[in-house]
């Protein structure tokens, strides 16, 4: 997995693999961290369309979907491999993972919450050295009607379980911090507590 070259596939063509489950390049798409990330951030990118179309917001202010941009600008840059995150391996063995497959991890977590899209998410500390203190720092697009400070905490959760079962990685912390807040769909079934501040405590 030690991929540290962009991996020449295009993004149409992965496009169509998300849509219809084929492709003749297929192998090389389940196993390259750079293909699976940039999958990951098509699927936060679908599920983005989809809430637009539930709300109506098309014809919004274009304020209203700052939180939509974010996610587009932020896409490109993660969607590289990153640093080289180390694994352990036997004495024959040079294992590693890549920051991008990480930060797609991440995303697939938010993916399976309710009421979260993730904006921005950067891993701070030397990820290349095993051992060292790792903070993983998430921007949340937020829905309308979801308790922020349970949210947080729930997101923080899956997040960590989920590094600590993929990778090696000593995590000092997971940070949440709300950056934008979208509209409720409906009448919304959970009440919003919004917190005094948009930045969440540490882990």
């Amino acid at each position: 997995m030690n991929h540290t070259q962009d991996c020449g596939r295009h993004i149409e063509d992965l496009s169509d693999y998300l849509d219809t489950g084929a492709s003749p390049d297929a192998e090389h798409i389940d196993h390259c961290p750079q293909c699976q990330a940039r999958l990951a951030g098509l699927r936060s990118l679908n599920a983005a369309a989809m809430e637009l179309l539930d709300d109506d917001v098309a014809s919004a202010s274009a304020g209203d979907t700052g939180w939509l941009d974010g996610i587009l600008a932020n896409l490109k840059l993660e969607t590289r491999a990153g640093r080289s995150i180390p694994l352990e391996g036997g004495d024959m063995e040079d294992l590693s993972a890549t920051e991008g497959s990480v930060i797609a991890m991440v995303r697939a977590v938010g993916d399976s919450l309710g009421g979260v899209l993730i904006g921005r998410c950067r891993l701070e500390g030397d990820v290349s050295v095993p051992g060292a203190p790792v903070e993983v720092n998430i921007n949340v697009s937020a829905r309308y009607g979801y308790q922020l400070p349970s949210l947080a905490q729930e997101l923080r959760e899956a997040v960590l379980a989920q590094i600590l079962v993929q990778t090696e990685l000593n995590i000092a912390a997971v940070n949440v911090a709300f950056t934008d807040m979208r509209p409720p769909l409906g009448d919304g079934t959970r009440n919003a507590e919004a917190p005094e501040s948009t930045e969440e405590g540490k882990q």
